[in-house]
């Protein structure tokens, strides 16, 4: 066994051994399927937290001959697939954690260097004697290896899109990367099997790809491998039921990933950290800031602003992806950085509306701690303000809300703010702080009609009153308050009897000032 050639299965055995590890050996089902064929090269790519490099360790402890995985695989999913065996250890399997060069070299030219020079260190230490044409080069001496021994590869590279995150607006130096790559797997009959894992699909660039013979599994088309993209539902009701978490709260900090066969896809490392420290939280933060996304929030294309904040609204965004080419600094319209968080894990994507959405509560957290500290004028100012707003609501201060509800009125070319709709996004940024204690519902049903936003409280929080709101627009807040009553939107909310606010905003045109009332229930 060595680093690169014929790792063994040590991490594979850490994460098998770990707390909590959930099974996704299937995935070796489909790797087994395509091992010596056309579709043999594989590129997957998901979010940061989403399991990358476990999957990647997964299949070197399964394909590497330089250890005995059997006994390590015998519990899981995998076994009980008739190809098991077939393909177990089988395979001279190359990893390359391509980060690790990239920390070690000062440009792409030693980096890619120093690729050939450690991998065929232990290549000619397993195979002396052999006739080679020229032992630098890592192509032909795989290529002479395999013409000698018959012995073909498995090739795994994790991180293979680090080079386009660390040097994003080097195009020679990334066209010179990719030509590494296609010389070392495209068309080899050496290789049986390459798997390429990373955050970002394959760059575009001139009028092709240079990795065109890779099938690509990402987050807009996962494919056939989209349950492994994440935990499944499945997976968190049991993983909830274990630790005695509330489902219902893990849905909302840690869901809204969907794929045409897999319609709820969670973030898995949130998950497990919720379950060991056994409290719902933000863990995206514990491995990258919100200044991440901020970057990007806050560039400046007509649109992006207006449509940001109609997803903190809980609105989902029309996005065209095609024009999207696959790097980080590449930006010509709004959809291109739309598409970019989708891969980024900051955007969940509706592949049948082609719309982008915000997907949980978790990350809707890092949105608003990006705005909060941008230069958005009154919403970051309403964002910060929104505890107090929500707190004037349970003080019964409707003076003090309307003057914060004003504070976060906005007006933009998106969003005109000339109608009721409009008016429920000013008043879901001013009471933002209540999703830390709600579940809010726009178009509640309930009694004769639909109540146009109602907050019900999370489980944790049985002690905080219900809200049911009503929104009007140049009428009266009087008329709001009487219409919640007149068609009985509190019918359906009979178990917050006695601990229920009734809240009224109007927006009156003409002074351009917004007016509340609050009433407590009184059934």
């Amino acid at each position: 066994m060595g680093t690169y050639l014929n790792p063994d299965n040590e991490v594979f055995c850490k994460m098998v051994n770990s707390e909590i590890y959930v099974d996704k050996t299937g995935m070796l089902q489909y790797t087994n399927k395509v091992v010596n064929t056309m579709q043999g090269c594989l590129c997957v790519s998901r979010p940061r937290r989403f399991g990358k490099s476990m999957a990647a360790a997964m299949l070197a402890a399964y394909y590497s001959c330089g250890c005995d995985s059997e006994a390590l695989f015998s519990p899981f999913a995998i076994a009980q697939s008739q190809d098991f065996k077939k393909y177990l250890n089988k395979y001279d399997t190359i990893f390359l954690n391509m980060q690790e060069f990239l920390s070690q070299s000062k440009d792409m030219e030693e980096m890619l260097a120093l690729i050939q020079k450690s991998v065929l260190w232990e290549l000619l230490e397993k195979y002396p004697g052999l006739r080679y044409f020229d032992t630098t080069n890592l192509a032909r001496t795989m290529q002479d290896m395999y013409a000698a021994t018959r012995r073909p590869f498995v090739i795994i590279i994790d991180e293979w899109d680090c080079i386009f995150r660390e040097y994003k607006t080097e195009k020679a130096a990334q066209e010179r990367y990719l030509d590494f790559l296609r010389n070392l797997i495209k068309d080899k009959g050496y290789i049986h099997l390459a798997y390429m894992t990373g955050i970002l699909p394959i760059k575009k660039y001139g009028t092709h790809s240079a990795l065109n013979m890779f099938d690509e599994f990402t987050m807009l088309e996962p494919g056939p491998l989209a349950s492994y993209v994440g935990f499944t539902e499945r997976e968190v009701e049991e993983l909830c039921r274990r630790y005695a978490i509330d489902m219902e709260e893990v849905k909302n900090w840690y869901d809204g990933y969907s794929f045409e066969t897999e319609p709820c896809v969670y973030s898995p490392r949130s998950v497990i950290s919720c379950m060991r420290l056994g409290k719902i939280g933000n863990y995206w933060n514990q491995t990258e800031s919100f200044e991440a996304l901020q970057t990007y929030i806050d560039l400046n294309f007509d649109g992006l602003k207006d449509d940001i904040l109609s997803m903190l609204a809980g609105e989902r965004i029309p996005v065209n992806t095609g024009s999207f080419i696959n790097d980080m600094a590449t930006f010509r319209t709004e959809d291109d950085v739309l598409t970019l968080l989708i891969h980024l894990g900051y955007l969940a994507y509706d592949d049948v509306n082609k719309c982008v959405f915000i997907p949980n509560d978790e990350v809707r957290s890092e949105y608003v701690n990006a705005v909060s500290v941008s230069d958005w004028g009154e919403i970051s100012k309403a964002l910060k303000n929104s505890a107090d707003t929500l707190a004037a609501i349970w003080d019964k201060r409707p003076a003090l809300v309307a003057e914060r509800i004003q504070e976060a009125h906005f007006e933009t070319s998106h969003i005109q703010y000339n109608d009721e709709n409009a008016l429920s996004y000013t008043i879901s940024l001013a009471l933002y702080a209540a999703r830390n204690f709600y579940t809010v519902h726009r178009e509640w049903a309930g009694g004769k009609g639909f109540a146009d936003l109602v907050f019900l409280p999370r489980k944790r929080f049985p002690e905080k009153p219900a809200l049911v709101v009503e929104l009007k627009w140049d009428q009266s807040a009087a008329g709001a308050l009487e219409q919640i009553k007149r068609n009985e939107y509190c019918k359906s909310l009979s178990e917050y009897h006695g601990n229920l606010l009734l809240v009224g905003i109007n927006y009156n045109k003409k002074t351009k000032e917004h007016e509340c009332i609050i009433e407590e229930n009184r059934k």
